[in-house]
């Protein structure tokens, strides 16, 4: 088999376009965020619980609004709404320019959140429509890049932080400069798509002469259909669910490491690095698979690659050992995000393409942020800092959602040469 990673089918401006401004708007996002806001929370006098609760609150909207926003988008077109979000990528970072309090500084990251909440399902529903019949592999392409905006952001953040306060003392001054950045990287990637998109038109999902009307009376009809159908949420649940556990190792890895394993911080980085390095570049190549040989195989024994060497992490201290397990994971996660959102988007009907992704995004949402919570009340329960069953449970999880999956979701095997 040809493993040589191939352009997908409308690799042209439309499709690689649009992997640029998700770059950009990943790019922008995770300035935002890592190690960035934390020390501007800090710098504002907040405490470990409230710097907490400001991390996670863009999270918490885009639990709430992501269903919304992919539904909207279903009714008035994937165009406005898509350059709707990028809008909050662009403009709202500006209101950093203006917090001085904890108080405010909650209230624009909630507002913040909506760029995420909007952009993430739609723009996952405009690369599906761009791909045709290669939307495993489109969809990991723009995935993949979007991880790779998210990585440099945090070595860019920490190195204008440390530039600006020459070593010394963090001040708020310091923090709107590079609130100045994020907005600065937004509004490149809503430049960017308005040229990517200008040729296709605001309502572009919808039929000619169709009615603003007729729509919202498909939209209910749609709704009710992707709520109810049990494949599309078992589908999503298996990528929630894997990401459930990603957000346990990304929180408790670095502490196993460091405080248990004796190890150096700098290792247990590389340890999280090797895993989103194996998912990055392994996320095209697999998704091209998954269009040609079928999705659900990969799906089902993915969550096995993903559980069996999470639960083995904590029973070695070996660096050697702990990086193989580490990049184990890593394919495991490739193989199951790029198989996950294209079979979803398989599922349903392309007038509620964006409603399917809503929900895709709600439940990816929910699993990343119950990771470190559920690993936290899990390994607090054991009573001596046992990694070993907190992991096993969350495994065990892991192993539930995909024999779930493979009792709930069939569907014939693509016969693609």
């Amino acid at each position: 088999m040809n493993m040589q990673p191939q352009a997908p089918a409308t690799a042209g401006p439309p499709l690689w376009g649009l992997c640029g401004v998700g770059f950009l708007a990943r790019a922008s996002y995770g300035l935002a965020r890592t190690p960035v806001l934390a020390l501007f929370a800090a710098a504002l006098g907040a405490g470990p619980e409230a710097i907490g609760l400001a991390v996670a609150m863009s999270t918490v909207t885009g639990i709430f609004f992501k269903l919304p926003a992919g539904m909207v988008s279903d009714v008035i077109g994937r165009t406005r709404t898509l350059l709707l979000g990028l809008a909050v990528f662009a403009f709202v970072p500006l209101a950093y320019l203006w917090v001085s309090s904890f108080q405010a500084l909650l209230a624009v990251r909630f507002l913040h959140g909506f760029a995420t909440a909007i952009f993430g399902p739609v723009s996952m529903a405009v690369v599906v429509e761009t791909a045709g019949t290669r939307r495993g592999e489109a969809l990991s392409w723009f995935s993949s890049l979007t991880i790779i905006g998210n990585l440099i952001s945090a070595p860019l953040g920490g190195y204008l932080i440390t530039t600006l306060s020459g070593g010394g003392e963090q001040r708020i001054a310091h923090f709107h400069v590079i609130y100045g950045v994020v907005a600065a990287l937004g509004m490149a990637s809503l430049l960017l798509a308005l040229w990517v998109l200008r040729t296709r038109p605001g309502g572009a999902d919808s039929a000619p002469g169709d009615s603003l009307a007729g729509r919202w009376a498909r939209f209910g009809v749609g709704v009710r259909e992707i709520l109810l159908d049990r494949r599309v949420l078992l589908t999503s649940n298996m990528e929630g669910v894997q990401n459930l556990s990603v957000g346990a190792l990304e929180a408790f890895l670095p502490v196993y490491v460091v405080l248990v394993a004796g190890l150096t911080a700098f290792q247990a980085g590389l340890l999280w690095g090797v895993q989103v390095a194996v998912t990055i570049a392994a996320k095209p190549l697999l998704g091209a698979r998954s269009d040609r040989t079928g999705r659900q195989p990969m799906l089902f024994w993915g969550m096995f690659a993903c559980a069996i060497p999470f639960a083995l992490i904590p029973w070695f201290t070996a660096f050697p050992v702990l990086l193989g397990l580490a990049a184990v994971f890593g394919l495991g996660e490739a193989l199951v995000t790029s198989s996950a959102a294209a079979l979803v988007a398989d599922l349903c009907d392309a007038g509620h393409l964006g409603s399917a992704m809503g929900a895709f995004g709600t439940i990816y949402d929910v699993g990343h942020a119950s990771g470190p919570l559920l690993a936290g009340v899990l390994i607090g329960l054991s009573g001596d800092q046992d990694y070993r069953a907190a992991f096993a449970a969350i495994s065990l999880l892991l192993l539930l959602a995909a024999l779930a999956f493979r009792l709930g979701v069939r569907m014939p095997v693509p016969t693609q040469p």
